[in-house]
């Protein structure tokens, strides 16, 4: 019996889009604490799974590992297709307890492909692996195709950057209850859309503002700058998305971003990926005053909603092996 413990992830956005500059992608993006994921595995004979969401994730685990099969319960989850990585954090905490199960050793990375994963973001896997604050070296251009891969024919983004952040920095985040958001099919002809039109001043824009302050923000420990730099870089992003998501964040996150952005403990508000998910950086201490304000801004937007308060997380995956 083997238990994969993990938390979501927040993804900050892309450095590149554009077909006009030499890598594509290249994810920025943070490990939560909160909301978790716990599935535990056991060996056994086909699927026996307690969670349909999870249930085609481990039946892909059982084909790539070529085991009997497996049965799997999962204690705690978090939304899925709803900007937290749900899917990524699926699949490699099923491929981890399964192989766990049946004593084989795997390497989360090597495989993701093979389970159809990390295809343009690697901020999943690297957050699996070692948690942090994240920056990853995107896909050459090169290999873009009108036409998604088939699975498996590509590589997991090298991390070009990893940092540790304040253990006193809190994530309030908001989670709208709303439509999912794109996944699947519906994203990949979303995402060839964009990058086929994208404009790539953006991209040089979010190169120096990667460069020169968010990444001196990270290894600084400075959250004024950081949740700054991860604003504007949702803003940025938001541009390149407009005409796929109605507006630079999806409805309803703008409304719920500018209201968190304008209470003063706020040190930047965005949209997590798609959305609907929206974050707000700021200290331990002031972490309730925020969260009251998210539960308001959920209930004026409309849907209403769940509000979750996390800290960075600075490790990979937790994995317990019993007999």
């Amino acid at each position: 019996m083997t238990t994969v413990s993990v938390g979501a992830r927040l993804h900050f956005g892309f450095q590149n889009l554009s077909l006009a500059h030499s890598r594509l992608y290249g994810g920025v993006g943070v490990a939560l604490a909160e909301p978790r994921l716990e599935l535990t595995a056991e060996r056994g004979e086909g699927v026996d799974c307690d969670d349909d969401g999870a249930r085609p994730y481990v039946e892909r685990v059982v084909e790539h590992l070529d085991v009997p099969g497996a049965t799997v319960r999962v204690d705690d989850r978090f939304p899925r297709h709803a900007g937290l990585g749900s899917g990524t954090q699926l699949a490699l905490s099923s491929l981890v307890a399964v192989a766990g199960a049946y004593d084989q050793a795997v390497d989360p990375r090597a495989s993701a492909p093979a389970l159809d994963r990390a295809g343009r973001s690697g901020i999943g896997v690297a957050t699996f692996e070692r948690g942090r604050f994240v920056v990853d070296g995107g896909h050459p251009t090169e290999l873009f195709t009108a036409a998604p891969p088939a699975t498996g024919e590509w590589t997991v983004p090298p991390v070009v950057a990893r940092h540790e952040l304040p253990a006193d920095w809190r994530f309030v985040v908001a989670v709208p209850d709303v439509d999912p958001a794109p996944s699947g099919e519906a994203e990949d002809r979303s995402m060839r859309s964009v990058v086929e039109r994208a404009d790539p001043g953006i991209a040089e824009d979010l190169a120096r503002l990667v460069t020169q302050e968010l990444l001196p923000a990270a290894a600084t420990g400075d959250r004024n700058a950081f949740g700054a730099a991860v604003a504007r870089m949702g803003q940025l992003n938001g541009a390149w998305y407009a005409d796929e998501q109605g507006g630079v964040y999806r409805p309803p996150a703008g409304r719920v971003v500018e209201a968190l952005s304008s209470v003063p403990a706020v040190a930047g508000a965005g949209q997590s990926s798609w959305g609907p998910s929206v974050y707000a950086l700021t200290g331990a201490d002031d972490a309730d005053e925020v969260t009251a304000a998210a539960r308001t801004a959920l209930g004026e937007a409309g849907p209403g909603g769940r509000v979750v308060v996390s800290r960075p997380r600075n490790e990979g995956a937790l994995v317990d092996e019993r007999s």
